[in-house]
């Protein structure tokens, strides 16, 4: 396969086992005059082992805009760029997506070169459904994460999500809030010599002790139950008559006789138009 002028390829490495990469994927990063990489010392680590020896370019989040500009200078001087990431394939929660709008926006064309991902890796081992959400880094603030989990948890589908080992027992604690009654998969050194998976139910799962180095994918699995469509407004204007006659507690209560949702929104609806009425 001869490689093209104008095209930037999207090469997918490895995301622990050297051996996981693609003849293509290889040949590919062999041609390229460019290999765009998020860290050229972790990087070199792996084309070293395949003996491969091009110029290394670092493209990441603190310096992509000013790169993208000069990246697209190397297109008009003919060469043949490839952008990689610290491991796993490009743009899933790593940098590159302004190179790719830049490129296209450029009349460069955008090609991928498929291989490993801890998204899709996780997910197959992990025994729940195939149907899933791919979320990426969670917040690190409370508030902004019970925001985040708050909405995720009403879909009923497989979520997956990426967080730093050292904080795993602050995520598990918002899981158990949020996805009460499902299960959750942690995966952590996939495909590496520790590799190590902790399947369990989320309101079994206690703390985790010891010290877990990296990232963590988790992946919580889909509801046991029907999350049920619900008319938001109709039930604000319930709240709203309501609380000129009852109490906030009561009138959760009452709202929650009648309307199949968690408990947890009706009081968050209610609160929001305590709030705003003054109630």
């Amino acid at each position: 396969m001869k490689l093209l002028l104008n095209h930037l390829y999207i090469v997918s490495t490895p995301i622990g086992n050297l051996e996981d990469i693609t003849l293509r994927a290889l040949h590919v990063l062999k041609n390229s005059d460019i290999i765009l990489c998020e860290d050229t010392r972790r990087s070199i680590k792996l084309l070293s082992h395949y003996k491969i020896k091009k110029k290394l370019i670092s493209y990441h989040k603190f310096n992509e805009k000013k790169q993208t500009e000069n990246i697209i200078e190397y297109f008009k001087e003919g060469k043949i760029l490839s952008l990689i990431s610290d491991a796993g394939t490009p743009l899933l929660s790593d940098p590159g997506r302004l190179l790719v709008n830049t490129c296209l926006e450029n009349s460069i064309e955008v090609n991928p070169i498929p291989g490993v991902s801890s998204i899709t890796s996780s997910l197959s081992v992990s025994g729940f459904s195939d149907k899933f959400l791919f979320y990426g880094f969670l917040p690190k603030t409370e508030n902004e994460l019970e925001k985040i989990l708050s909405s995720l948890s009403q879909n009923n589908y497989s979520q997956i999500f990426f967080i730093p080992s050292k904080k795993i027992n602050f995520y598990l604690k918002k899981f158990k809030k949020f996805f009460s009654g499902r299960k959750i998969l942690i995966a952590r050194e996939i495909t590496k010599i520790h590799e190590t998976f902790i399947r369990e139910e989320i309101d079994k799962l206690n703390t985790i002790k010891g010290a877990f180095k990296g990232e963590l994918t988790i992946v919580i699995s889909e509801s046991s139950t029907k999350i049920k469509n619900y008319d938001e407004q109709k039930i604000v204007n319930k709240i709203i008559k309501y609380l000129k006659k009852y109490s906030l507690k009561d009138t959760v209560d009452l709202i929650l006789e009648v309307e199949n949702i968690s408990k947890k929104k009706i009081y968050d609806l209610c609160l929001k138009v305590k709030n705003e009425k003054n109630y």
